[in-house]
């Protein structure tokens, strides 16, 4: 039997999937002898359109809720802990139908980002298991015990698992982690992308010559009155990946199939979005400023957004005025920031990379 790898990526965000489909890629590039498996909840348009070609195998599995989202800004917490109740109360048996996937399939190695089951069903079995984050669940939903008393359960059910993990490599932009034994810092995963912006013209029928700014949401509440306030800002173009989109002049939906998201990034002259770790990645390597909203009942959010100020030209707008529309006066503002006199790099993915095989 091939050596083989099983990959377990949360359906929390696109942002997760991205950056642990990078890890894969690396990970093919230098072990194309070994079988990987990649299980997650996340969409197979969207999983194959990051992998690439060749031969992989994909898995329908959810191990974790992640924040139920309202919106790409707001969360619902109630709604979230009941699912992540549902979970742990699931749990015994989730780990023991993963152990028997496990032994079925061969796994030499299980990398997690960063459910905390298939971590213990690897544990069951003696297998490696690495994880990948820049958080993890039982840090995120701490901070909502003082709240609600009923979370403390669900936290000590994922510090139970991760306390399993063989390594953690931990991204930037993450708090200490101390529930994961062994740690290992990392560079971002992220790579610069290539400039599309002919290309990206063509398709759209955008001038080029005009100010491109990419509205970075899954989603987005706006009405007739925001659409008519963008609608207003003539000198700039504003885009968005699918599925977000709008019937509006200015506002152009591209297809990540067709234009990968790292390219959309660097084709465009300006970034607005929440600050998730995947978009602050992408613009940190592509060096693309970001106008950037709160997010609420996220613990991540303000070391998202201390890593902000550090490493990007960048400017806040109020949740409130971002669904308002008003984005003109926050885009002139930014015209006018410094650079950051702080940069980071790449390079993460052949790192992790590295470490799977090792262990393989």
């Amino acid at each position: 039997m091939k050596p083989a790898v099983a990959f377990y990526i949360t359906a929390h965000g696109y942002g997760h999937g991205r950056r642990s489909c990078d890890i894969v890629r690396a990970f093919r590039r230098i072990r194309p002898d070994a079988a990987v498996h990649v299980v997650s909840g996340l969409g197979e348009p969207f999983l194959r359109s990051q992998l690439g070609p060749g031969a992989y195998t994909l898995r329908a599995g959810s191990f974790d809720v992640g924040m139920v989202q309202l919106d790409s800004i707001r969360v619902d917490v109630e709604a979230t802990l009941l699912r992540a109740e549902g979970v742990c109360a699931r749990r015994r048996e989730s780990v023991d139908a993963e152990r028997e996937f496990l032994g079925r399939q061969g796994i030499g190695v299980v990398v997690a980002d960063i459910p905390a089951i298939p971590i213990e069903a690897a544990a069951g079995l003696g297998i490696p298991s690495l994880a990948v984050g820049n958080f993890s669940w039982d840090w995120i939903y701490e901070g909502l015990c003082a709240r609600d008393p009923r979370w403390g359960e669900v936290v000590e059910a994922f510090r139970e698992g991760y306390a399993r993990t063989g390594l953690l490599l931990r991204l930037p932009f993450s708090p200490a982690m101390e529930s994961f034994p062994r740690r290992e810092d990392i560079p971002l995963v992220a790579a610069a992308g290539r400039s599309r912006r002919k290309e990206i013209a063509r398709i759209t029928g955008c001038d080029p010559g005009r100010k491109w700014v990419l509205l970075s949401f899954t989603t987005l509440e706006w009405g007739a009155e925001a659409l008519a306030r963008v609608g207003e800002i003539e000198d700039c173009a504003f885009f968005t990946v699918l599925p977000l989109r709008w019937e509006s002049p200015n506002l152009h939906a591209l297809e990540r199939e067709r234009v990968p998201f790292s390219d959309v990034v660097a084709s465009v002259d300006a970034v607005v979005s929440k600050p998730g770790f995947g978009i602050l990645s992408d613009c940190v390597v592509n060096r693309k400023p970001l106008v950037y909203a709160e997010r609420s009942d996220f613990r991540e959010y303000p070391v998202l957004e201390e890593a902000v100020g550090r490493y990007l030209r960048n400017v806040h707008i109020p949740a409130a005025e971002l669904y308002r529309g008003n984005l003109r006066p926050f885009l002139d503002r930014l015209e006018r920031r410094p650079e950051p006199a702080e940069r980071l790099t790449g390079g993460g993915a052949d790192i992790a990379a590295a470490r799977i095989a090792q262990l393989l």
